[in-house]
């Protein structure tokens, strides 16, 4: 008679769910992959829009010499925190409401290094769910400006929006590059974690923890820079009263542009990222506890 367990799953067997599900997301028919992408764009979206309003800066009083006299606003690290818990609920909804994540994806690399699961599968797989990533978050931003959900807080929400997608395209190639590995080394340990688990609550309490950390840390995601930047773009084309209005409270904003978002961020991200989730997590961990499996 088979042994019942309740217990959490150990990291060799997790290794092999691993594997498993690498398979099985590798050989899901496109057009359920891409539905499922599609998904995961809008649940990445919807957490960044949580972490957007949670940022969005405290009032303030000034003095006629402008000194700040009074200000609700909250210091760096504690408004870091709570934009990183709160963003928790985009990988929560991937992986407890069935969705494909281009970046939690990179860890069919162990189901390819072992052989069940070819180079055409997983390239084919990564295509389709980053491009299925991208048309649920630019879903999603249309669906935000018309909500107008950018004037909330007197204009707090739209200002912060502005700020997050400069800084994003103010970004140097190799400075993306290595927040884009660390961040994805941190989801895919998150994605990783999950495996491990026997019930819901296990799974989101492995999400917490490493997700709060990379956004915390201001680590940058691929997949919700896909939300975090167009919207920005999309208010400086669409609403350019809006714009105006606070143009003076965002430094910079000249510099947002589609050319700076693809080649300074997305690009770059997107490479450390694989490197990140594919490379330190997957290819480590395959060779620890899947290397020899079958030897």
């Amino acid at each position: 008679m088979s042994e019942i367990r309740i217990d959490a799953l150990l990291p060799g067997e997790m290794a092999t769910r691993a594997e498993y599900l690498g398979v099985r997301k590798a050989e899901m028919p496109a057009l359920t992959m891409f539905t499922l992408a599609i998904l995961a764009g809008a649940f990445i979206s919807l957490g960044a829009i949580f972490a957007t309003t949670v940022s969005a800066g405290g009032v303030s009083v000034t003095a006629a010499d402008g000194a700040v006299v009074y200000s609700t606003g909250l210091p760096y690290g504690v408004t870091r925190i709570l934009s990183g818990l709160v963003f928790c609920l985009g990988l929560i909804l991937v992986v407890v409401g069935g969705a494909e994540l281009f970046t939690g994806n990179n860890l069919i690399v162990m189901a390819w290094a072992s052989k069940k699961v070819t180079t055409y599968a997983l390239v084919r797989n990564w295509g389709i769910v980053y491009v299925g990533n991208f048309v649920g978050a630019i879903g999603t931003v249309f669906l935000m400006l018309l909500s107008r959900q950018h004037t909330f807080g007197s204009n707090a929400v739209g200002i912060t929006a502005l700020k997050i997608a400069v800084s994003k395209t103010s970004l140097d190639f190799w400075q993306a590059l290595a927040l884009g590995i660390l961040c994805n080394t941190l989801v895919c340990l998150a994605v990783w974690m999950t495996f491990s688990a026997r019930s819901t609550m296990d799974k989101i309490a492995a999400i917490i923890f490493p997700v709060t950390a990379f956004v915390a840390a201001g680590f940058e995601h691929s997949i919700a820079n896909m939300y975090f930047v167009p919207y920005a773009l999309f208010i400086q084309a669409f609403d350019p009263g809006f714009v105006a209005d606070v143009a003076n409270k965002v430094p910079s904003l000249e510099g947002l542009t589609w050319d700076a978002f693809l080649l300074n961020n997305l690009i770059p991200v997107t490479i450390g990222n694989i490197i990140g989730g594919a490379v330190l997590v997957a290819a480590i961990y395959w060779s620890v506890f899947l290397r020899n499996k079958d030897k």
